[in-house]
């Protein structure tokens, strides 16, 4: 790849999971994790890319999880959203410490740390060159942050959605870290990951990237440059499309 290389995409959405950023430790946040992820997301951007970001959070509480062990699914839920806002401003703090302008845009109201959820301003953000972290999900219980991401890129108009994954460079026919005769696809469809129940997003979030035709690249975060990579061509992934 050379600096000049034109990216394949203007404006995507990176979707990274809540455990992305605890690298080994199994709970919490991996500092240098986020802050290799900041880098990475540096170098995109001056690749000419706008970008924005949903992180999930399970690394510090996961709403089903506590639902499955008698909690109220909606305080459940909530819980979950406000442990997406904790991630959302490690994240900003880990990429305004390399110089890139950042917002967290929460959809739940809480002011002294984030911005509400308007859509036309996160749009102008962008358009400043600013990276934008949609946090708390959509706001309501029962949807997951993968609804969420697949929401905010379709309202953001990305032209991609890249699903960060750990230790899974795409999308396999069976699950790789159990199965080593499992095989990647290349590329696969909306129909074929739902009637299979291949585990890329939940089946919402599927469907709804469908609808708006927009395509999803499962990829891995641990890779060293892997996000940069696809941009120009390069690396391994899976896309999903129709």
């Amino acid at each position: 790849m050379t600096e000049t290389a034109r990216p394949a995409y203007k404006r995507v959405l990176l979707k990274i999971s809540g455990e992305a950023l605890m690298g080994d430790q199994g709970y919490g946040l991996h500092p240098p994790t986020v802050q290799r992820i900041a880098k990475e997301i540096k170098i995109v951007q001056a690749m000419g890319v706008e970008i924005c970001m949903v992180i999930g959070g399970g690394n510090i509480f996961r709403g089903l999880a506590g639902s499955a062990q008698g909690m109220e699914r909606t305080t459940a839920d909530y819980m979950g959203m406000l442990a997406t806002v904790m991630n959302a401003l490690a994240m900003q703090s880990a990429l305004e410490g390399v110089g890139v302008f950042t917002r967290v845009i929460s959809a739940i109201r809480m002011d002294e740390v984030a911005e509400p959820y308007i859509r036309r301003r996160a749009v102008r953000h962008l358009e400043k060159g600013r990276v934008c972290i949609f946090a708390a999900g959509t706001g309501n219980p029962y949807f997951t942050t993968d609804t969420a991401a697949t929401l905010r890129a379709s309202e953001m108009s990305c032209q991609a959605i890249f699903m960060g994954k750990n230790g899974v460079d795409g999308v396999y026919d069976k699950d790789p870290k159990t199965n080593p005769d499992a095989k990647r696809y290349d590329a696969v469809s909306f129909d074929e990951v739902l009637r299979k129940n291949l585990r890329v997003m939940d089946a919402s979030a599927i469907a709804l990237a469908r609808d708006n035709k927009l395509p999803i690249i499962v990829f891995s975060l641990d890779e060293p440059g892997g996000f940069r990579g696809i941009l120009s061509g390069q690396g391994t992934y899976t896309t999903v499309s129709g």
